[in-house]
């Protein structure tokens, strides 16, 4: 009886020590290194956008798949740091973020990897993902001239370069130098026509301001309206929003502008994304390979192009009924990584012409 409960005792220690070593080694929390984590059926989102749409299609998402997605906000820069920061042992496992320019600035600090699926590049166009897969474009949004109904003739511009004509002075209307779109907007112009252009383009935009650069996008509509100028440069998806707002100024304000897509006879009109890409630190790529294509299937496409008036990806999608009455249009022939590519370029010129 003895012998019994003594072979009884050493068995139980020793299965708890056994225990208690597996669980050290497979606890993420434990691991300093990121290293050893284990799949859960939950993915870590890091998301630029705050849309309650969004949020709807990843409860979708898990309607039909089991997969959680635990969604992590924040702005799109500081999420990036965050990433940097946090290095191996990040949590995330997928970054949402707007413009093709920040996608590739976490791609070049090693805070994506590689997705290899067919769906992805089935459902996305080339120069609309990375090169290497490492980043996919979701919505696309289109950077165009809006104009005054009641002072401008829109024959009287045609593309972004007639804005620094004399005509102009003191009538353009544009975010500042650390404004991402308009630097991945010279961006595009020195990949497609060179630096000294660019630089020329941006020197005229600068000259023609109607103000000092402030606020956004829609501050710029706002201005146009007030009577501060006459054509601003901006993202079609902001005055979608303002036609459709629940702040009856804000509709006004939409309704007196008019829309001209530049370029149409040459280079075409200059496009941006808001994308994905896979953490490096994932350990649930599975389940994130898996929320990745649901972005791009056809109905998942068709909600973000009708909840935020964004362009689709998915050539399969139309976009809704407000961007067809705009028209269809040409766009710029360029992969979108060379804004990434240009943008210290853009930012060193703007700063050497004064741009703000």
């Amino acid at each position: 009886m003895k012998k019994w409960f003594l072979y009884s005792f050493l068995l139980i220690c020793s299965v708890s020590l056994v225990a208690c070593g597996s669980n050290k080694e497979g606890n993420a929390s434990s691991d300093s290194n990121g290293e050893g984590k284990v799949a859960t059926g939950e993915i870590n989102l890091y998301t630029g956008r705050h849309y309650d749409t969004d949020q709807d299609l990843y409860d979708k998402f898990t309607e039909q798949t089991g997969i959680g997605v635990n969604v992590i906000e924040g702005k799109d820069d500081e999420l990036i740091a965050r990433m940097e920061r946090e290095g191996k042992a990040s949590e995330a496992d997928l970054l949402i973020t707007a413009d093709a320019g920040r996608l590739h600035r976490a791609k070049t600090q090693e805070l994506l990897q590689e997705v290899d699926s067919e769906v992805l590049s089935e459902n996305i166009p080339d120069n609309l993902r990375d090169e290497n897969n490492e980043w996919f474009g979701l919505t696309k949004r289109a950077r165009i001239i809006a104009y005054n109904k009641e002072t401008v003739n829109p024959e009287d511009i045609n593309n972004y370069a007639d804005l620094t004509k004399d005509d102009w002075s003191d009538k353009v209307l544009i975010r500042s130098s650390q404004n991402i779109y308009n630097q991945s907007l010279v961006a595009s112009l020195i990949a497609l026509d060179g630096e000294e252009e660019a630089k020329e383009w941006s020197q005229g935009i600068v000259d023609n301001m109607a103000r000092d650069p402030k606020g956004g996008d829609r501050d710029q509509a706002k201005a146009i309206a007030a009577g501060e100028g006459d054509v601003a440069v901006m993202n079609t998806y902001y005055l979608g929003k303002m036609l459709n707002s629940e702040d009856e100024q804000e509709v006004d304000v939409a309704k007196q502008l008019g829309v001209i897509f530049p370029d149409q006879q040459g280079n075409g009109t200059h496009i941006n994304i808001s994308g994905i890409g896979m953490a490096a630190s994932s350990q649930n790529t599975e389940e994130a390979q898996k929320f990745m294509e649901f972005l791009t299937e056809e109905e998942s496409q068709k909600q973000f192009a009708e909840a935020n008036y964004e362009y689709p990806v998915n050539p399969n999608v139309e976009p809704t009924e407000i961007l067809k009455e705009w028209g269809e249009f040409e766009e710029q022939d360029l992969n979108l990584s060379e804004l990434g590519e240009n943008n210290k370029n853009a930012i060193k010129l703007m700063n050497e012409v004064g741009w703000k």
